[in-house]
Order: C-alpha cells, then sequence, then structure tokens
C-alpha cells in the first residue's frame, strides 16, 4: 500500500509502497477514503509522544470502508463505511465499564501507538467498541473532518464546558479545533468571543457566528478585552491552542465560578505551564481537559448535523493528495491556511 512514513523525527517525510496490515481477531482493517490533518500529527512527527516507535506511519482522523474483520468481530461487515475515534478502547477496563472510552485504560491511537491513516489502509482495534457507522447522506471528507478536531469540540463543549444557552463562550486559537467550537457553541445558543492573531481565521470565526473578535496580535490586554466584550468575563472558556500564553488568558478571562476546558495539547516544554490560581481559588473556577470522545456519545452529534444545526462540512479548509502530505504535515506549525486540511487521494 502506499503510505506517508517517516523515518526520523523531525525530518522529511517520504512516499513509500508498505506491507498492508492485517486486523486483529477483535479488529478490523479499513481501507482509507479520506484522513484529516492534524496537530496532533505535528507533534507526533516532532517526537513530542512517547508512544511513536520509527518508522512510523501518521494520522489519525479518517472515514472510509471495512475492507477485512478479525474473526471476533460480529457488528461489522466488509464494506460498511465507518469513521472511529482517534481514541480506541478496549471496552474492558473500568473506564470503559463507566463510558468513559475516551480514557481507556488500554487505549490505542492510530497514527499513534501503530501506523495511520496516512496510507491507503489502516488496521483498528476492537472493531465491535469503536466503530461509528456513517450515515449515507455524509461523505468521507466531512466524515474525515470530524477526526479528533470536531468531536474533541463537541465533547469539550457539551459535556466538559456544559455550555447553555445564553452563556458567553470565549475562544482562544481559531484553527480546525475551535471553529468547530465556534460552531457548536453558536449552535447551542451561546454569545461568543473568538480571539486569534491572524485576521484569516478571524474572519472564519465571524462567517460561523462569532459575536466577538480580539486579534491578539495587536491587543494591548487580551485578558481585558475579553471581559469588555463579554460584560465580566466568559461562563466557558476553551484553548483550542495550547500554549502557556492562551491557557494563562483562558483561565483569567473567566467570570466567577466560570469554566475552563483545555483541548489544544500542551506537550514537551509546554506541557507544565504557569496558571493564575489565585483566581482559581478566589473565583472558584474549574479546569477541565478533553480527550476525544466516546463511540456511543457520535448519534447525538450526527443527528445535530442531520438536522442542519452543524454543518462541519464548512469547516474544510482544503483537499490534498497523499503526496502533498508530506510537506503539508511538517508545515503545519506555520499556521497558514483556515480551516481543516483533508487528504481525499491516495497518490
Amino acid at each position: 500500500m502506499k503510505a506517508a512514513c517517516y523515518e526520523q523525527f523531525q525530518q522529511p517525510l517520504t512516499l513509500q509502497n508498505l506491507p498492508e496490515p492485517s486486523p486483529a481477531d477483535h479488529g478490523v482493517v479499513i481501507k482509507v477514503e479520506a484522513s484529516g490533518l492534524c496537530r496532533s500529527d505535528w507533534h507526533g512527527w516532532m517526537g513530542h509522544d512517547p508512544d511513536i516507535s520509527l518508522p512510523h506511519v501518521p494520522g489519525h482522523e479518517l472515514a472510509g470502508t471495512i475492507a477485512e474483520t478479525g474473526k471476533e468481530v460480529r457488528h461489522w461487515k466488509v464494506g460498511d463505511r465507518v469513521t472511529v475515534p482517534f481514541v480506541c478502547a478496549c471496552g474492558s477496563c473500568p473506564e470503559c465499564a463507566t463510558g468513559n472510552q475516551q480514557i481507556c485504560d488500554h487505549q490505542t491511537q492510530p497514527g499513534f501507538t501503530h501506523w495511520g491513516s496516512f496510507a491507503e489502509y489502516v488496521a483498528l482495534d476492537y472493531g465491535d467498541v469503536n466503530l461509528v457507522s456513517l450515515p449515507e447522506s455524509m461523505d468521507y471528507v466531512t466524515a474525515a473532518s470530524l477526526g479528533c478536531r470536531f468531536v474533541t469540540s463537541f465533547r469539550a463543549v457539551v459535556d466538559q464546558g456544559r455550555l447553555r444557552p445564553g452563556e458567553w463562550v470565549a475562544v482562544y486559537g481559531c484553527g480546525g479545533v475551535g471553529l468547530s467550537a465556534i460552531m457548536i457553541a453558536k449552535a447551542l445558543g451561546a454569545q461568543v468571543v473568538a480571539i486569534d492573531i491572524g485576521e484569516d481565521k478571524l474572519a472564519a470565526a465571524r462567517s460561523l457566528g462569532a459575536d466577538q473578535l480580539i486579534n491578539a496580535s495587536v491587543c494591548s490586554s487580551v485578558v481585558e478585552a475579553v471581559k469588555d466584550a463579554s460584560q465580566g468575563g466568559v461562563h466557558l472558556s476553551l484553548d483550542a491552542l495550547g500554549s502557556p500564553q492562551t491557557c494563562f488568558n483562558s483561565i483569567s478571562g473567566l467570570r466567577k465560578r466560570g469554566r475552563h476546558v483545555q483541548i489544544g495539547l500542551m506537550l514537551a516544554e509546554h506541557s507544565r505551564p504557569a496558571l493564575p490560581m489565585d483566581i482559581v481559588i478566589s473565583r472558584e473556577l474549574e479546569i477541565l481537559g478533553s480527550h476525544g470522545i466516546q463511540a456511543h456519545r457520535y448519534p447525538e452529534m450526527l443527528g445535530m448535523i442531520a438536522s442542519g444545526l452543524l454543518a462541519p462540512e464548512k469547516l474544510v479548509g482544503s483537499k490534498i493528495s497523499l503526496t502533498e502530505s508530506l510537506t503539508a504535515l511538517t508545515d503545519m506549525d506555520s499556521f497558514r491556511g483556515t480551516g481543516v486540511t483533508v487528504i481525499d487521494r491516495f497518490y
């Protein structure tokens, strides 16, 4: 099969012909029809993830059809159209037993714990636990764009953030995660403050309904600007980028008893940021993480998409070939372009 592969961290990827995977008894092999490019893939390529062994094929935001099933798989067959959460759960650990498959004790992640979806085929574990059936009305590019960004934003806003209609929400970083969060928050009746350093990304945020825009690159105090825009501070704040500064600002811009949700990864030298714990205590603030979503939570989100409340296809910024992904991945830290980039041609 054709696949994008790197032999060393922070070194160029190459297009290679690699052996096709075989399914575990409980797993499946997916013929990949589309795969998103995510900043998490860039972190992996940088060497920030200890689970990655070299050589490596990245990619964890995928949609396609089942090409082969293991002998223990009961609920799926060859040809089924599917997607999958980026955390593949075991289905039997204590976390899975309580419905929290997104933090499974024995999780696997395509593109991290094993070869991923920058390839024509990818193997996934525990098919009966993890696969999600795609509606016939949803194309593969849109399904892949749900990836980890849209579904993680959904969980961050709905489940972790507990957003209520009429509340103020701040979204720091208007890439794929942030724009997803804005769309979801507006669908739930919130008022949104969008913060970024790029006018093109802020324009995209406005097109999705953001009520207030703040360009952090020309603002003397982002925290005060957020407070002014939201009449005293936001109820819910989301760091969709993942940096010490955006994390600090996100917490600092909350009103009393507000909720901060950290979505953007903070790895390597950013993994232990300074936090304003004085106001966390005095304002009784909540600090929450958001790590993917469970397969069993997809139906509510897919229902909102089917009803027209959510339109993730609007977040697709560009469609590229597997060959083009070789440089697109390594260039992700430049933050060029808007929306989600999806591989839809495997040559």
